[in-house]
């Protein structure tokens, strides 16, 4: 028999048991409150026809799996997950208005693999449809703020609007295909700073490395009027909404996005909603062509963790689902790095790898008897502890409990033939002594090893256990 190679493709990944455990936390915590705000789970194909996944626009058809089946019928993997809600929305005509759903899924995209970069991640999306309201934005905004707050992260979520960004265009006296070149440089003002701005906005610039960054070409006066404007970005929500109204005097087509601008700030200053956590910051663009107005973006200020960079982002995208409805179809959402947000976790401590989810094991030292084992497993699973019999080939004690400690399982019970005759049950917290140090290999050696050790009555066993996991 030939044996099989066992080797995962390039640009993908085997997500093992400890990742695997942290992730579902934090995704918990994130459902959880998109839960509080209303919204519902949605769940699409990993496969649609071709047009659909190709809708999400020139650049993704470049890094979609596309493929024949054998029909003929040309298909593909989902690039990401707006286009299977636009495709949802055009055929389940019978969905509510607003349709307020959330969206956790595998996307596959043909990238080049870098670290941290892969063919296929974790797309967790929120998305409002069928509301033109400020206050959709709005709630996606606080929703956001509340998973990152209870996460217990430090972080900013500052938005901006496009509108204001296609004012800004009129304001310096660009023509409107200048636009999206400008924006382009605007998103980078967080990183590189505003003199490296102003320089690719003009002649261009040399990057670390004496390489050449072409510059657009813009003159000083164009130059002033984008820094005037990007100085905005320091100021509170409310006087950002009165500078902008100040600096667009002159320019009519500006009052409509700096008045959702204000509208969100009102929302968001009613939920008691800091300006420090969630600030207007008129750079923020957003690389995408298809937001229409507000876009936001959520990055993390931790010591350890503001190198992350972007955790969430997103915005409303008032044209895209119509394409598939055949009518004007507001939308706003965001999206979450999962990935992302998980480093930024670990990195500030607020996450722990566990390869198991068991809070318990029952060790077998009397193989014969495993059924009466099982009984006791059982009766803590219905008590809702989680519980592992233990079930391998291991038949020291000390080998189960290094397993234990192994998988990072704080408790054991142990029932030898002592335990038996008096109907009692020896419980080892194993947070108080790490087993790999302790060479037990048979009942005499075990007795000696009480640290941690009590022997209960049977059944005052799911009390105990109670009392000892809450001190975790």
């Amino acid at each position: 028999m030939a044996e099989i190679t066992a080797k995962i493709l390039k640009g993908f990944r085997d997500i093992l048991p400890g990742e695997m455990i942290a992730r579902e936390k934090i995704i918990s915590v994130i459902k959880e409150v998109y839960e509080l705000y209303g919204f519902s789970p949605l769940s699409t194909p990993a496969i649609e026809h071709k047009m659909v996944v190709c809708s999400a626009g020139d650049e993704a058809k470049k890094q979609i799996y596309t493929f024949e089946e054998p029909d003929g019928s040309e298909v593909g993997l989902i690039y990401e997950l707006t286009a299977s809600l636009s495709r949802v929305m055009a055929e389940h005509r019978e969905l509510p208005r607003p349709f307020k759903r959330y969206q956790i899924q595998p996307v596959w995209r043909y990238d080049k693999p870098d670290p941290g970069r892969f063919r296929e991640f974790i797309q967790f999306d929120i998305d409002t449809v069928g509301s033109g309201s400020m206050m959709a934005d709005a709630e996606i905004i606080s929703a956001m703020h509340d998973a990152l707050a209870k996460l217990g992260l430090e972080f900013k979520i500052r938005y901006s609007n496009r509108k204001v960004l296609n004012s800004l265009i009129e304001f310096a006296g660009l023509t409107p295909d200048m636009a999206h070149p400008v924006f382009r440089i605007l998103d980078k003002l967080d990183k590189q700073g505003i003199k490296a701005v102003k320089m690719e906005l003009g002649p261009g610039r040399k990057d670390k490395s004496g390489d050449t960054i072409p510059g657009l070409g813009l003159n000083n006066s164009q130059v002033d009027c984008i820094e005037q404007f990007l100085n905005i970005a320091q100021s509170t929500r409310a006087e950002a909404v009165g500078s902008l109204r100040r600096l667009f005097k002159d320019v009519p087509s500006a009052e409509e996005g700096i008045s959702e601008l204000e509208q969100i700030h009102l929302f968001l200053e009613s939920q008691k909603i800091t300006d420090d956590k969630t600030p207007i910051d008129v750079s923020i663009a957003r690389g995408l062509d298809y937001y229409t107005g507000p876009v936001f973006e959520a990055v993390l200020t931790g010591k350890k963790s503001s190198r992350v960079g972007s955790v969430m982002g997103g915005g409303r995208y008032d044209n895209s689902i119509g394409r598939f409805t055949g009518v004007d179809t507001p939308a706003t959402g965001a999206s979450i790095g999962i990935d992302r947000l998980m480093a930024a976790m670990f990195m500030e401590g607020k996450l722990e790898s566990k390869p198991s989810t068991a809070d318990i094991l029952v060790t077998v030292m009397m193989p014969e008897r495993i059924t009466e084992y099982a009984k006791i497993a059982s009766a803590l699973r219905r008590a809702g502890f989680k519980t592992e019999l233990y079930v391998g080939n291991a038949k020291t004690i000390g080998k189960q409990l290094k397993y234990a400690d192994r998988q990072e399982i704080p408790v054991a019970v142990i029932i030898g033939e002592d335990e038996f005759n008096k109907n009692q049950i020896s419980i080892k917290d194993l947070r108080k002594i790490k087993t790999e140090k302790v060479d037990i290999k048979d009942r005499a050696t075990w007795v000696k090893e009480l640290v941690g050790q009590k022997t209960i009555p049977r059944d005052e066993i799911i009390e105990f256990i109670g009392r000892l996991l809450e001190k975790k």
